[in-house]
């Protein structure tokens, strides 16, 4: 049986474990931060939206549903901002 060359799977090649970024490191939880603010948007178009037991039929439609739920989050954000209520920008209830 011949040799295959470039298929070496080597426990070295796992990226969940050895990781381009080395996690003691400060470019690691400025990443991770990141990651966690995106899990967050995520969780609250799921949650919040509607989107987590959706009846939407193709990409498109989809798209559009999640484009126009953004549109909403920021225009919320933006005008707790302008009411100078930094502190509501992710609130979707208006404030008393």
């Amino acid at each position: 049986m011949p040799c295959q060359i470039g298929n070496k799977n080597t426990s070295f090649s796992d990226r969940r474990i050895f990781t381009p970024v080395a996690r003691s490191s400060y470019k690691w939880k400025t990443l991770y931060k990141n990651r966690t603010a995106v899990e967050r948007v995520n969780s609250r178009l799921d949650v919040s939206f509607g989107f987590e037991h959706h009846t939407i039929r193709g990409n498109q439609k989809m798209s559009t549903r999640i484009t126009l739920a953004f549109i909403i989050m920021l225009s919320l954000a933006v005008g707790q901002t302008k009411e100078g209520r930094p502190d509501l920008i992710r609130s979707l209830v208006r404030a008393g």
